[in-house]
């Protein structure tokens, strides 16, 4: 006699076969399901097949039978990918890698060295799935590759380690493609930020190394060689101290008192340092504006100062003169001339209204606006206007009431945040990375949660960092930032900080109400103008000085700190393609192979900056 009984422990639509790994530009998909049975059985022989009662383009169905052990390799019909099955006894390893798109994938491997078409879990699921296969197998790393884990029964002695300390995955990483099919909208709101949702932890694929390699554990903290992966490193273990109290100083409201006789500033570094910590009042705004902008070098004496002003003003109105001789019959002929100035017509008419330098038709304070943005075109041709530019001017414009030293202070402004307004969007890919490296550390659950509502990416911080928070707070509020963010102090990323802060102050509202991805992006819309801009200061302040108290800060949060130099670009593989977002990528990798390897001084590292 002989019977067979299924039963299903878990099952996931909503996995894609990669059908043609190694040539990423070709490769296909192909959706179906995964799932894990558990089979009972007397006689005969173990089947390899189960009916799911539907027919997918494919499905993995991993067979456990409890009685008996046969060896199956995974079933392929007609020379193609369909249904297929594998019993988690012939399971060898699970390795982590990364393909077209920033996807991430899982790759396995059978005892008879052949690995399985890499699946891609669009939809999540994969920490689940490893969760069900650890009733029946281990799975411990491969001392010789930190992405490799080793499958072993539960009865052979060998070394057992939860799943939580695993972290294999983050289930949410999905296809940017696909994403932008699914959701045009929310992909457009965030530009190409969301794609940092996919560098997360991901890494570039190579041939999968043997675990029987020659390379011994104690090289697995070396640097891997140019034709391997580069290691990676997972932050979620990270140990946090205690956060300490901040609070906020008087501003600065004294500026005679650092000019020696001459007109020089006698220690830069403490305005920098008194600045950061209280803002200026608003009556030396103006002075100390242009040094904290480059106008005006720090060393400067009140002689210099004029000659500066009198020559940059002559190179101000040349600049100025050559948009305004631009006749009708050209302007006809030079389509992106046409277009800057379309789009500066239409931004400064809806650019801080609200203020009374800017309201009303006929204000001349909307015609320096204007003119401001037209000369910086020709200053900068290459960029020329996009839109936001015209929100960092208005309150320079506000603060100097002067044409030539607003368009000045912009350039210097724009020096710190050009990259933003670049139509690579590459450095808003990175800090949007970055700003995930710092949450991943600072708040893990906050992450998970955010991962779940497909709010990973962390796109809707986008404006905040496009434009300085600068719709965020009210137009006081952004004079008092702006000074603070432009000390550079304590570190250059003090803006990530100050998203941080943000988001970790909103994190009982939005686990709490339970928000999903749609009301989780109104929501954070809805702040602008709710947020008090000294608690958050604070908030920012207090990270940044729990971050770098922690002993064991891991190194893509140092860099993001200042705290260490970046890996340099020699230490990329020379097989690697030159993208900029490949030398992010790995800028932003580890070279060690635990999950929680602290800094041991080896690497060039930066002394934290000092202020009272």
């Amino acid at each position: 006699m002989f019977y067979v009984i299924h039963q299903l422990i878990f099952e996931k639509e909503g996995v894609y076969l990669h059908t043609n790994a190694k040539r990423s530009n070709q490769d296909t998909t192909i959706p179906g399901f995964i799932r894990i049975v558990e089979r009972d059985g007397e006689g005969g022989e173990e089947e390899t097949k189960f009916d799911p009662g539907y027919e997918p383009d494919w499905a993995v169905i991993s067979t456990v039978k409890q009685e008996r052990r046969q060896e199956h390799p995974p079933v392929r019909e007609k020379g193609q990918w369909g249904s297929f099955s594998l019993p988690l006894s012939e399971l060898y390893s699970l390795r982590r890698a990364r393909f077209s798109l920033g996807r991430n994938f899982l790759v396995l491997t059978t005892r008879g060295g052949d690995p399985l078409p890499p699946l891609h879990f669009q939809r999540g699921g994969a920490r689940e799935l490893l969760k069900a296969m650890q009733r029946y197998i281990r799975l411990a790393p491969s001392p010789m590759d930190g992405r490799l884990f080793l499958a072993y029964p539960h009865d052979s002695g060998a070394l057992s380690q939860s799943f939580d300390e695993l972290h294999l995955f983050d289930d949410t990483s999905a296809d940017l493609v696909s994403r932008f099919i699914q959701d045009p909208y929310a992909t457009t709101f965030g530009g190409f930020s969301k794609v940092t949702n996919f560098f997360r932890g991901a890494l570039p694929h190579t041939h999968q190394e043997s675990p029987l390699s020659n390379r011994s554990p104690q090289d697995a903290h070396c640097p891997h060689p140019a034709d391997e992966e580069p290691g990676f490193e997972l932050i979620t273990c990270v140990k946090l101290g205690p956060r300490p109290q901040v609070k906020r100083g008087k501003p600065l409201d004294n500026w005679d008192q650092f000019l020696d006789p001459e007109g020089r500033v006698i220690d830069p570094q403490k305005v920098k340092e008194l600045v950061f910590r209280g803002g200026i009042v608003p009556s030396l705004r103006r002075e100390v504006w242009k040094f904290l902008l480059g106008f005006y070098p720090w060393n400067s004496t009140t002689k210099e100062r004029e000659d500066i002003l009198r020559v940059k003003t002559d190179e101000y109105f040349r600049m100025k003169v050559q948009w305004k001789s631009v006749s009708e019959e050209q302007e006809m002929r030079n389509s992106l001339f046409r277009g800057y100035r379309s789009l500066i017509e239409r931004d400064v008419n809806r650019t801080d209204r609200h203020n009374s330098f800017f309201s009303g038709n006929e204000n001349p304070g909307l015609a320096l606006l204007h003119d401001v943005l037209m000369t910086y075109c020709m200053y900068n041709f290459d960029l020329g206007y996009v839109q936001g530019m015209s929100d960092l001017l208005s309150p320079l414009l506000f603060v100097t009431q002067n044409e030539v030293e607003s368009f000045w202070c912009l350039t210097g402004f724009m020096d710190l945040v050009h990259q933003n307004f670049e139509e690579s969007q590459e450095a808003m890919k990175q800090q949007l990375l970055q700003l995930s490296v710092l949450l991943r550390a600072l708040d893990p659950e906050l992450c998970d949660y955010l991962d779940s509502q497909d709010s990973g990416s962390l796109c809707f911080c986008f404006r905040w960092l496009l434009i300085w928070f600068k719709r965020e707070f009210s137009f006081e509020d952004i004079l008092s930032l702006w000074e603070v963010l432009w000390t550079r102090l304590p570190c250059e990323n003090f803006h990530l900080l100050m998203a941080s802060s943000i988001l970790e102050s909103q994190k009982e509202e939005l686990i709490g109400s339970n928000h999903d991805f749609n009301s989780i992006l109104k929501h954070i819309n809805e702040l602008t103008m709710k947020l008090d801009l000294q608690s958050i200061l604070c908030g920012a302040e207090a990270i940044y000085l729990q971050l770098t108290h922690c002993k064991e800060l891991p190194l893509k949060v140092q860099e993001v700190l200042g705290l260490r130099v970046p890996c340099s670009s020699s230490d990329e593989s020379p097989n690697s393609e030159p993208k900029e977002t490949d030398t992010l990528l790995t800028q932003s990798e580890a070279r060690g192979a635990s999950s929680c390897q602290p800094f041991n001084g080896q690497t060039p590292q930066r002394t934290p900056p000092t202020y009272p």
